[in-house]
Formats: C-alpha cells, structure tokens, sequence
C-alpha cells in the first residue's frame, strides 16, 4: 500500500504522518515498514487487542491510541479520521479500501497457491479482516480455474458475510476472533464479481473456542504456533473438506499471524497455567 502511494505521489518519507485504524497485524507491517522508510505513525486499535500488539507497536517506533473496546473496529476508524484531520500532513492508507490491499495478493499470495499446488487448487477458504486476501486470490484465481469456489469465513457471534449474503439485516457483535469481524463489509471484500455474479460462494461462521482449539491443535500436533484467526481458517476449511461433495478436492486456506502476538489472550490460558504452576 505504502509503495503505491509513494508512487502515486500521495505521502513522501519524512514528511507524511500515516495515520492508520488496525486490529494489529496490518499495523505491525505498517510499523516495520515506516521505520525503515521514514514515517511517523500513528494507530488506533480496540483496546481489546492483545497486549504483545502494543509491545510491538511501541519496539518499532509507532505511536498508538486505544479506542473502547465495544465499538470495535468502525471505533478504531473513527478515531483514525479524527487524528488524521487534526494531524498536520496525516494520510490515512485505509487498508479496508486501499485497492492495493487485495492486488498486492493477485499478485503474490494467488501465484503461490497456483504454483504450490501445480494449478490444482479447487477451494480457497480465507477468514475476512479487511477482505483483500479472499478478493485478490479469487480474483487472480478465477480466470485460471473458472470452476474455483471462495469461501470466506467469520466469527458466529459476527456474522455480518452470512447476513449480507442471505439478505438480512445486519447485527455485528463483540468476538474473540482478533484480526476478522470487522462488523461490517470492507470496500476490499468484493462479494461480486466485476459483471454482478457471485464471487464468494458462502461465508463459514466460527466459534471463538473452536478456532482456539484448533490453533492449540496446529501448536501441539504440527508445531505451527499460529494466531487465533489461523485457527478459525483452519477449522472451517476441515468443515468444508468433509463435506461429501469436496472428496478429493485441493483445499487452500491461509495461516495469517504467529501464535507470539497472542500469549496473553486465552489462546495460551492453558500454557500460562501450566508454567505458573
């Protein structure tokens, strides 16, 4: 995002203060890349994030501001747009619109799965934060594969994806799921595609301790330490794999953060009691 709006000559190193709403991990990816590049950054996030985010936050260099939990992420982006107007300079990079959100993934994270899985690929299942991984894959994927099914996946106590595809009213609730659910539909989650047919066939709704458990199972029996979003993604994919009609079928999901930025959250509850005792 920063590199396109470098070019496009919206912000310049050492002048443009960026001001960015984040949930954490796009705005840790923010911080290294302001550090390295020279801009003063500032972030709003939930006070209902994990504190390791802060830690980092604050090892990098990056200012921060807490927004109340209970207004979730449309808070945390209400308060970006109140510091970016008071702020001499202040570009907001807007990773819930920023179109170089899902393209950096069109071409990146796309080619990946095409190459790695030989162009077998069938399903995509990818949990939604600001919608730019689920619609840059598809989106490159498609014309590849035309017969290729994207799911996306979401908290059930925030099932505003279900909602909208089924037509009802919104209601977005508190989680536990840090990183998806914003609340609300992101500019970046292009439901349909550029002629109005579908793009994301249906929308898989996670429990909080289920996509916990899954992430101590990946820890514990694959030694990968991922996040509690990676658990969620993982969880669902296995519900859509054993699904009758998807034998034999190439399942891709994605593992979104390390299981580091989450030691503090009751993913590692178990772990934390185990040491202190």
């Amino acid at each position: 995002m920063l590199e396109s709006m470098e070019k496009k000559g919206i912000i310049k190193p050492g002048k443009s203060v960026l001001v960015e709403p984040t949930s954490g991990n796009t705005g840790i990816a923010l911080a290294f890349a302001a550090a390295q590049k020279g801009y003063r950054l500032i972030l709003t996030m939930p006070e209902t994030m994990s504190i390791e985010r802060r830690k980092m936050f604050a090892l990098l260099g990056a200012e921060l501001v807490l927004t109340e939990g209970p207004k979730g992420m449309k808070g945390a982006i209400a308060a970006a747009e109140e510091l970016a107007a008071k702020t001499k300079n202040a570009v907001i990079p807007q990773q819930f619109e920023n179109p170089a959100n899902p393209e950096i993934h069109r071409q990146t994270t796309a080619r990946e799965i095409w190459e790695d899985t030989d162009g077998a690929v069938d399903i995509v299942v990818a949990g939604v934060g600001t919608g730019g991984t689920l619609t840059g894959c598809v989106e490159a994927l498609k014309p590849l594969k035309p017969a290729l099914q994207a799911i996306a996946v979401e908290p059930k106590d925030s099932p505003v994806i279900s909602q909208t595809l089924a037509g009802e009213p919104l209601q977005p609730g508190p989680h536990k799921i840090q990183g998806t659910g914003a609340g609300f539909i992101p500019g970046n989650l292009h439901l349909q595609d550029a002629s109005g047919r579908a793009q994301i066939a249906e929308c898989v709704q996670v429990e909080n301790d289920d996509a916990f458990a899954m992430a101590r199972r990946l820890a514990k029996e694959e030694g990968l330490l991922v996040g509690i979003s990676t658990g969620a993604n993982v969880w669902a994919a296995i519900q859509v794999a054993k699904r009758p009609e998807n034998k034999g079928k190439t399942i891709v999901t994605v593992a979104c953060s390390t299981g580091e930025r989450y030691l503090s959250t009751p993913l590692a509850e178990e772990a934390r009691a185990q040491v202190a005792s």
